[in-house]
């Protein structure tokens, strides 16, 4: 059975199976490499396509990178521009009917008069005719009595000004005993050229009034009519700078020794070469510096090697270095990060991130406001015991939100996220603290009057410029904080300078303020 089943299979009707079926397999093998290669065309179409999307993704942060502006990042306000979207400045605009101006009711505001004994001179004015009758009043040997207070009008002008010069002749005296004739020394007060007020004013409209030299000899040349060439300025400049060294190096010393400080710097140049401007702010005076690094190196010598105090500064890297001990981080940093994550993240991690920390901070600051600001606050002041007591359930959800996202997809939220975990302490440092802030604005202003100096000047030119620009803005900005007038001590450390006096130290006003 078996056999004749086998002579079926191989007989006449095998053949034209076989060849009908060679074709099919030959159309299969071929449908099959047709499918492997579109199956690979399509691979790689993918891949393209996903690199595509990687590339497309790229640019746009690049982009949205490229516009962002000092409200969504660190740059400086002076920044926004061509560059960037400019950020809103002012108030909204919002419809109103109201016209611009002073509005009904509204008190009014005046120039005040002088006290009497500050006016110079006194004018009595009569009128020369009665408004009513026409009758002639002045002139004459008629009197004519007054009625009431006159009406008092002041007019303040500048008197001619022009320099006070003071010659000094060295006689040469003749001794009567030998015959020899002896010149006078100059007393050492006055060995140059230029007294110590004008040397002040020349510090004084240098470093606070920030202007170019050739303009301080255009002022001088003008309006005092003092001709003086830029050298003497230069030299002047200088020698206040020597005036105030003493002063300086105690405030330095001082640094170690306060309880809280704040500290930022910014970028500066000599002679085209990089440096750093440091900025630390104490209670009651600025410390300037411009140094090589923007390294921890800078902090370990004006600092010593460990700070005891309360190191208030933003999440750079120098001072995380540095300082191991208590600290605050600066919230107004970490809000422009969260800002800027919200402008360019795309993804649903950044955007419920920034939502839930923007609507915590608010809250956070809406209590610190109101424990700042006083009895005007809205909502009623509150004392520290309330403020730490009503941020606590803010700093537990801070630390939830900051656990919820360490590990998420998104790189921008989870560095965020993780920064608020492992510095936790240094952001609430300000709640439990006296004297500290949540945001170290105190020297980013101390900064901005020395970014305004280096965009005038372009920096200095020789190592002598850095020490002297350092301490004129060291000086100037501390009697600006103490209630001084920066010209007034100026003049006299000069004066007290060139008589080999011991120059008026700040701390002793830091002290009693």
């Amino acid at each position: 059975m078996r056999a004749a089943k086998s002579r079926h299979r191989s007989g006449p009707l095998a053949k034209p199976l076989q060849s009908e079926q060679r074709p099919l397999e030959r159309e299969n093998e071929r449908l099959s490499r047709e499918n492997e290669r579109l199956r690979q065309e399509l691979i790689e179409r993918d891949k393209k396509l996903s690199e595509a999307e990687k590339q497309i993704a790229d640019l746009e942060r690049k982009l949205a990178l490229r516009l962002q502006n000092s409200v969504t990042t660190s740059k400086p306000p002076s920044s926004d521009g061509l560059a960037g979207e400019q950020r809103e400045r002012g108030r909204k605009k919002r419809k109103s009917r109201r016209k611009p101006g002073g509005q009904p009711g509204h008190r009014g505001y005046w120039r005040g008069l002088a006290p009497a004994d500050r006016v110079n001179e006194v004018i009595d004015l009569l009128p020369a005719r009665c408004r009513l009758c026409d009758c002639r009043l002045t002139g004459g040997s008629r009197k004519v009595s007054t009625q009431g207070d006159p009406r008092r009008h002041q007019v303040t002008e500048l008197p001619p000004m022009e320099a006070h010069i003071t010659e000094y002749r060295c006689q040469s005296a003749v001794c009567p005993d030998c015959g020899k004739a002896t010149q006078a020394e100059l007393p050492q007060e006055v060995q140059g050229h230029f007294g110590p007020e004008l040397t002040a004013l020349i510090a004084y409209l240098t470093v606070v009034c920030r202007m170019p030299r050739r303009v301080v000899q255009e002022v001088l040349g003008q309006v005092l009519g003092i001709p003086l060439s830029l050298g003497s300025i230069q030299n002047s400049w200088e020698e206040a700078s020597q005036a105030v060294a003493e002063p300086c190096k105690e405030l330095e010393r001082q640094l170690a020794h306060e309880p809280v400080l704040n500290s930022d710097e910014t970028g500066y140049r000599t002679s085209g070469d990089k440096r750093w401007l440091w900025a630390l702010v104490a209670a009651n005076f600025v410390f300037y510096k411009i140094a090589l690094t923007r390294g921890a190196e800078v902090l370990v010598q004006l600092l010593g090697e460990v700070f005891t105090g309360i190191l208030c500064s933003d999440r750079c890297a120098s001072y995380l270095k540095y300082h191991k001990g208590e600290g605050q981080f600066c919230w107004a940093h970490f809000k422009r990060n969260i800002l800027g994550i919200q402008e360019i993240g795309k993804t649903t991690d950044a955007e419920r991130f920034c939502r839930d920390a923007l609507a915590l901070h608010a809250r956070l600051f809406r209590l610190w406001h109101r424990f700042r600001d006083g009895p005007g606050v809205r909502y009623g002041p509150i004392r520290r015991e309330q403020l730490i007591a009503k941020s606590i359930p803010l700093e537990k959800k801070f630390f939830a939100l900051a656990n919820r996202y360490m590990d998420s997809p998104d790189k921008d939220v989870r560095n965020l996220a993780l920064a608020l975990l492992k510095h936790f302490e240094k952001f609430f440092a300000f709640l439990r603290s006296e004297g500290v802030e949540p945001t170290n604005n105190s020297a980013e202003r101390a900064l901005r009057c020395a970014v305004q100096w280096r965009k005038i000047s372009f920096g200095s030119r020789s190592p002598q410029g850095e020490v002297a620009v350092a301490r004129l803005l060291t000086v100037t900005r501390t009697c600006r904080m103490q209630n001084r007038e920066p010209l007034d001590y100026l003049g006299n450390a000069i004066r007290s300078h060139r008589k080999a006096k011991a120059v008026a130290s700040l701390l002793k006003t830091a002290s009693t303020t």
